[in-house]
């Protein structure tokens, strides 16, 4: 579906609307984002505080965590790994692995089932204990308990699912799979709809991206990945802008004028929407932003845990933030200079004094 002519201002201004949406409740938030990715990392907070903090009234730091079993979300893989609304995950499942298990494992993962369906709800250290399946080597070359690998697989293949944490660690419950009632491509649509519905404005190589990513989500549909695109590009709208092809959900209109521009500074999560596509990033506002919590330190330009500062619309830097002693401590950069307007002081202080109330460091 072809669409009058737009520009990159508009396209920017569209972007960090939608997605900075007026905070609300945290049920409401993750109906309107339908995943959020996760990560463990906590600098100052895990990623998916930082990504919520903006779009839930009053949010803290935990929120998530400690609302999670009264939540209609799942803890799980979509494009990542992370939480994804309910009826969402229903639409991944039953899912194929990638890995077919051997007869001797499948047993034990029977086995398992059966001792959890007993139990109610484990922790890994429970499994071992009762079934010793011993060590096996990790996905990064060390030794873990080969009970929590097991029990890993079980989740992925919706065998499974994480009812809480506890000091980090998972908990696990038998999962009861509650057919959508879809048939497979009304199901694939409807997957690349959330992805699109949380990402846009994409390009559509970075669509093409993301149905891949889905491929870990939905490794059962995985050869039908171009299929899935090609719909996509038939019933949702374009517009060709700089030589990119953009795509949007049905029933927006990027060029709408209704796309405000607030005096606000916003400190963003590396995972955060508005900045996880580093092509749309770059496209949009005309500088590389790169994730460098795993690039060794004398190689980092902009450090450990840079998050992009957007003021207005416009990403003009970003700030490696920690807290010492019960006090933030900021450290700002910016890709030219810092903005010399009295505006922009005012707005940045904001930001500092709502990062130390979420990190419940002071009140309100």
């Amino acid at each position: 579906m072809a669409f009058p002519v737009l520009t990159l201002d508009q396209l920017r201004r569209y972007a960090v609307a939608r997605s900075l949406f007026v905070p609300t409740t945290l049920p409401k938030a993750l109906q309107r984002l339908g995943f959020v990715q996760a990560d463990p990392l906590r600098a100052p907070a895990r990623a998916q505080d930082l990504t919520l903090r903006h779009r839930v009234a009053g949010y803290r730091v935990g929120d998530l965590e400690s609302r999670y079993p009264k939540l209609p979300i799942e803890e799980d893989f979509f494009v990542n790994y992370g939480f994804v609304r309910r009826d969402v995950h229903h639409l991944m499942h039953p899912r194929t692995a990638r890995i077919v298990w051997s007869a001797a494992r499948m047993k034990q993962a029977q086995e398992v089932l059966a001792f959890v369906r007993e139990t109610g709800v484990v922790r890994p250290a429970q499994v071992d204990a009762h079934f010793d399946h011993g060590r096996v080597v990790n996905w990064f070359g060390g030794n873990s308990k080969a009970s929590t690998q097991l029990l890993e697989g079980m989740h992925y293949r919706g065998l499974l699912r994480v009812v809480r944490r506890e000091g980090g660690q998972r908990l696990y419950a038998v999962r009861t799979h509650e057919p959508s009632g879809q048939g497979p491509e009304a199901s694939m649509d409807a997957l690349v709809d959330v992805i699109v519905a949380k990402y846009a404005p994409l390009p559509a190589a970075s669509l093409g991206q993301l149905v891949s990513l889905l491929a870990g989500g939905i490794p059962q549909w995985r050869q039908h990945r171009q299929a899935m695109l090609q719909r996509a590009r038939l019933r949702l709208p374009t517009a060709e802008v700089d030589g990119t092809t953009w795509l949007w959900p049905e029933g927006e209109n990027p060029a709408s004028g209704r796309d405000g521009v607030e005096d606000q500074v916003r400190l963003l999560a590396p995972f955060d929407p508005v900045v996880w596509d580093r092509r749309r990033f770059e496209q949009l506002w005309g500088w590389a932003y790169r994730f460098e919590a795993y690039t060794p330190a004398a190689k980092r330009v902009r450090g450990h845990y840079a998050m992009p500062l957007l003021w207005r619309d416009q990403v003009i830097g970003w700030a490696n933030v920690s807290a010492k002693s019960g006090v933030l401590t900021p450290d700002v950069g910016f890709v030219n200079a810092a903005p010399q307007e009295n505006a922009f002081v005012v707005a940045l202080d904001d930001e500092l004094h709502r990062m130390s109330v979420f990190l419940r460091l002071q009140e309100a």
